[in-house]
Formats: C-alpha cells, structure tokens, sequence
C-alpha cells in the first residue's frame, strides 16, 4: 500500500498474528482499520479483498482459503494446503506491496477465493 500509515498496520497485524495467531485480539478492527487507509487510496481490490478476509475470519474462526496454486509437469494446478496462519502471513504480505504486479495477481486469487467461500 501506499500510505505510510498504511504499512505500518500492516506490519502491527503481521507481529500480531505471528505471536498470538489468526484469533488475535483485535484483528478484525486492525483488519477493519486497514480497510479503511485502502479506501483513502482509492484501491478497489485490496478494499474488497480486506473486507473478505475479515467476513471470512469472523465467520469461520479460521483462514483456510485456497488462492494459492501449485502447477505440475501436465499444466495442472493443485492448492497448496497451507496452515492458516501463514496463509493470513502471506496475504498480509502481498499487501504489502500491493501495485506488484504478481502481487496483485495473487491478491485477485484470495479475493475470488474468499468471495466464493463466503457467498
């Protein structure tokens, strides 16, 4: 992201969850917080993409979402199982440098994941 505020929250939530895990204290507003500072930057998909995660946590006590594939010899793809918590990580990650182009990619794959998990 952008705003300096921005990535600072995104670095509390990380320290968070890596200590206290997917259930921490407060997460869902820090999430909520987070959401807001993507607004103010006028980015649609981290916005939507935040939203889902934290309906999808407040839902499911859990962030088990497939977005990330793995693709074998054939050209198949495969979803990585991934604990939930270095999958909260890795998205938080992403969001860290959100106008990547790769990243953005991946932020689209949590955002379609999550969207059909909740809906």
């Amino acid at each position: 992201m952008k705003i300096g505020a921005a990535n600072k929250l995104i670095n509390a939530i990380i320290a968070k969850v890596e200590k206290e895990g997917i259930l921490a204290d407060g997460l869902i507003d820090d999430l909520k917080a987070l959401r807001e500072l993507a607004l103010k930057e006028q980015d649609p998909l981290v916005t939507k993409a935040l939203r889902l995660t934290y309906e999808y946590l407040t839902e499911n006590q859990a962030f088990d979402v497939e977005a990330q594939y793995e693709e074998d010899e054939d050209g198949g793809e495969y979803p990585l199982e991934i604990d939930d918590k270095e999958n909260l990580l890795y998205f938080m990650n992403l969001l860290l440098d959100a106008d990547h182009k790769i990243n953005r990619e991946e932020i689209k794959d949590y955002r379609s994941a999550l969207k059909e998990a909740l809906y």
